[in-house]
């Protein structure tokens, strides 16, 4: 072979070899690396922009569980709250006689000042959600002076100061409602609408005698009316005035419901009925009170019977009737509130009397009915300037000139009278709402 040759192509290289497995991994890695990024721009084109070829086949139902949301199941409406009953209470006191004794413990100058005689009772009175007293006896008409016993002429004042204490009205009817004449009814009349107090059983026209004196209380989203009517046994022989016979209310049953059954038709939720009846100092109800008590109980017209008249407690009680025939309440004799009365002049019990306690309940839906009576009984101190104080909270203390002895002595002699159907309430009532409306009776003739 000459020395020159030319040299094979095929010749070996060594360090061809040696680089080898590197140049076959870039080679190699560029191939998969294109091939890995070409699938991804592939998919990626396809979520961008899908076509029918690339898009796999699905249910459309399929479709619409997935992307739709779960259908919302319907919850019941809640149970709306129960509007809670309508509560509130009713109080009457006994008697006010203003005797002359007691307007001489009121005086104060040349005028008088029954507050502090009446204060031991505040409590009570401001407690209650309707308080309805008993003014037996009429206003001294304007020029006149104020008298006693036997034709009462009460001053002016009175009115006032149990405004003042919190009675919203009184009912007028009473054995001397006609002492002074037409004169008194007026001035009374006038003395009770000046101090925005309601009154019923004595009138200044006959349309305001065809009304029941109205009192409205808002309670629990309720307005609630109560309807007091009131009426007397007669007037000590003295006539009612000529032509004005419907000036003073008389005890005639008929008449009575008559006036119910147009309270109901106005609207009234509860009716009263006030009577001045019975026998003087004698705690058994005559025959002529459990009469007219059950008649109206029959009725189903009346809620309540408040008696005054006796001047010393008598029995309370629930009669069968009323409405609904769930019973009738009646307190037959309050007794008295204030006088100048006791042993001395009359009977033992006369210087005491009672305050009668209802409880009422309205439901929203349901009639107002009365579901309790209880009482408390209070007394004068003669002797201390006729002061009134309530047996609860001065049994074991005593109170101005009475001792704790005669104290219980005269609770319980209130407390065998009225007898063990009720039962004592030994705490003033509490306000369940704002101070009733008094609806004014029109006087228009």
């Amino acid at each position: 072979m000459p020395r020159h040759a030319a040299p094979s192509k095929c010749r070996f290289r060594p360090w061809l070899i040696a680089l080898a497995p590197i140049i076959a991994l870039v080679i190699g890695g560029g191939t998969a690396v294109g091939v890995v990024l070409s699938q991804r721009d592939a998919k990626t084109d396809q979520n961008a922009q899908p076509t029918t070829a690339q898009s796999p086949t699905r249910s459309t139902d399929a479709a619409d569980k997935s992307e739709d949301p779960a259908p919302s199941v319907p919850r019941p409406d809640p149970e709306p709250e129960p509007q809670p009953d309508a509560t509130f209470t009713i109080l009457a006191g006994g008697d006010i006689l203003t005797h002359e004794p007691v307007n001489n413990s009121a005086r104060t100058g040349q005028s008088y000042d029954y507050a502090p005689l009446l204060a031991g009772i505040d409590q009570w009175v401001q407690g209650a959600d309707l308080a309805l007293c008993h003014l037996e006896v009429p206003v001294a008409p304007e020029g006149t002076a104020p008298s006693g016993y036997p034709m009462f002429g009460a001053p002016r004042e009175i009115v006032a100061d149990i405004a003042k204490q919190g009675w919203d009205g009184c009912s007028t009817a009473s054995n001397h409602s006609v002492d002074r004449g037409w004169d008194g009814i007026v001035a009374t009349a006038d003395a009770m609408d000046e101090h925005g107090l309601g009154f019923v059983g004595t009138s200044v026209s006959k349309k305001q005698q065809r009304q029941a004196q109205q009192y409205v209380l808002g309670r629990e989203g309720q307005r609630i009316t109560v309807a007091h009517v009131a009426a007397t046994y007669g007037t000590n022989g003295l006539p009612v005035p000529s032509g004005r016979e419907w000036s003073v209310d008389l005890i005639d049953t008929a008449q009575l419901l008559k006036q119910a059954e147009r309270a109901r038709d106005d609207g009234a939720d509860l009716v009263l009925v006030s009577l001045h009846f019975g026998q003087e100092y004698r705690i058994e109800p005559t025959a002529q009170q459990l009469e007219v008590a059950q008649e109206l109980a029959d009725s189903g017209l009346v809620d309540m019977v408040i008696g005054h008249h006796a001047h010393i407690s008598q029995p309370m009680t629930k009669l069968p009737g009323g409405p609904d025939g769930q019973g009738m309440w009646v307190a037959y004799g309050l007794g008295n509130m204030i006088s100048n009365q006791d042993a001395s002049c009359c009977v033992a019990g006369t210087e005491s009397g009672l305050l009668m306690i209802a409880t009422v309940v309205k439901p929203a839906d349901q009639p107002a009915r009365v579901v309790d009576l209880q009482w408390q009984g209070v007394t004068v101190d003669r002797r201390g300037g006729h002061r009134l104080f309530p047996f609860a909270s001065n049994l074991k203390k005593g109170a101005g000139t009475l001792s704790s002895a005669e104290m219980q002595v005269r609770r319980e002699r209130v407390q065998s009278a009225v007898g063990d159907e009720m039962d004592e309430l030994r705490e003033p009532p509490t306000p369940t709402g704002p101070t009733p409306q008094v609806v004014p009776r029109s006087g228009a003739q």
